[in-house]
């Protein structure tokens, strides 16, 4: 079956512009409809019975951040009470979609014009990824970067004010999917599950 329609789910524009480069990368004629922005994991969460209720007519694909979850099962147990339906594809970047960023930690390295000896080498192991991603940017002499994602010194922000952009053209130009998937498990899982899902016609009557 080609070109299979997925509605997607998704926290901001980064886990966006990594969706869309999964798509392009994986051997499969999926193609994006509705998009479905959270800003953040909160919509996302109040709404998941509803996108359930969509994947009956069209695959839907949520990504969401595990953040300080304990593990993703329990995550998918805390969001919805019901059974999936076989369209719909839950899943989750361990700890953030930042990790799986640093995962092709080649391009990455290159990109900020740092040792890839400061990237681990399981990204998912990192606890707070946009702390760390937002450390090696300040270690880069990149100045446009550093403006860019940063937070601004006396700023209480957590992120710079451009903090998305520069990232999401990372991801569409040098960002590799199967060199991000050597060293981050749920990304790995990720292509698995979708190179995998088969939709399911039953629930399409």
């Amino acid at each position: 079956m080609k070109n299979i329609i997925f509605y997607v789910g998704y926290e901001d524009e980064l886990s966006l512009a990594l969706i869309q480069k999964i798509f392009s990368q994986l051997n499969h004629d999926y193609l994006i409809g509705a998009k479905f922005p959270g800003k953040g994991a909160g919509y996302l969460k109040k709404n998941i019975k509803s996108f359930n209720e969509l994947a009956k007519g069209i695959p839907f694909l949520l990504l969401t951040d595990l953040d300080n979850d304990e593990c993703a099962p329990t995550k998918i147990r805390d969001w919805i009470k019901v059974p999936l339906n076989p369209n719909f594809l839950f899943r989750i970047a361990v700890r953030e979609s930042e990790s799986w960023v640093l995962a092709d930690r080649e391009s990455f390295s290159k990109f900020l014009k740092i040792s890839i000896n400061k990237i681990p080498y399981n990204t998912d192991a990192i606890d707070d990824p946009k702390r760390f991603l937002i450390k090696l940017v300040n270690s880069s002499s990149k100045n446009n970067l550093k403006h860019d994602i940063v937070p601004a010194k006396k700023s209480t922000a957590c992120i710079g004010k451009n903090y998305n952009e520069p990232l999401v053209c990372f991801v569409h130009g040098e960002w590799d999917l199967y060199k991000a998937a050597e060293h981050s498990e749920s990304l790995k899982r990720m292509i698995g599950r979708l190179q995998s899902f088969i939709p399911h016609l039953d629930s399409w009557k």
